[in-house]
C-alpha cells in the first residue's frame, strides 16, 4: 500500500520536484522553498524540520519509473481543491526563483496544470506573476 501525503507533504513533494526536475537543485531553489514554508500562511502547523526528510523521499520516489506520476497522484489526493492552485503558484515560484526555467522544470508544470486541470488563463496569469516579481532592471 503507497503512503498518502498531507497536504504540506504534497506542495513540498511538488515544489521539491519542480527544484529537481532539471537533474540539480540550485542554492536560489532551496532557499526559496525554506522561506515560502517558512513564511506562506498555507505551512501554519507544519512541522519546519521534516523539510529536509521530505525532499529526501521526492529524490527517492523520482528515482522510480513512474515516480513524477506517482507525485502527481498523491499530491492531487492530498490537497483540496482550493489549494491546486495555490500548488501551482508554489512550483511556479520555485522554478522562477533562479530566473531561467529549463524544458524539464517546463515541462513539469505541463504536468501539474494538466493533472490539476487548471484553468489557462489562471495559470497564465500565475506565470505572469512570477516574472514580473523576478524581472530584472
Amino acid at each position: 500500500m503507497s503512503k498518502t501525503f498531507s497536504a504540506h507533504e504534497a506542495l513540498i513533494h511538488l515544489m521539491v520536484t519542480v527544484s529537481m526536475a532539471d537533474r540539480t537543485m540550485t542554492e536560489k531553489e532551496i532557499g526559496e522553498i525554506g522561506l515560502i514554508v517558512e513564511t506562506l500562511p498555507v505551512f501554519a502547523g507544519f512541522d519546519r524540520t521534516r523539510l529536509g526528510a521530505i525532499a529526501t523521499e521526492t529524490a527517492e520516489m523520482l528515482e522510480s519509473s513512474d515516480g513524477l506520476d506517482v507525485i502527481l497522484r498523491r499530491a492531487k489526493e492530498a490537497l483540496p481543491t482550493k489549494l491546486w492552485e495555490t500548488a501551482y503558484a508554489l512550483t511556479v515560484e520555485v522554478a522562477a526563483v533562479d530566473m531561467t526555467a529549463g524544458q524539464e522544470e517546463l515541462r513539469f508544470l505541463e504536468m501539474i496544470r494538466d493533472a490539476f486541470d487548471l484553468d489557462p488563463l489562471v495559470t497564465a496569469a500565475i506565470e505572469r506573476s512570477a516574472r514580473v516579481r523576478y524581472r530584472k532592471m
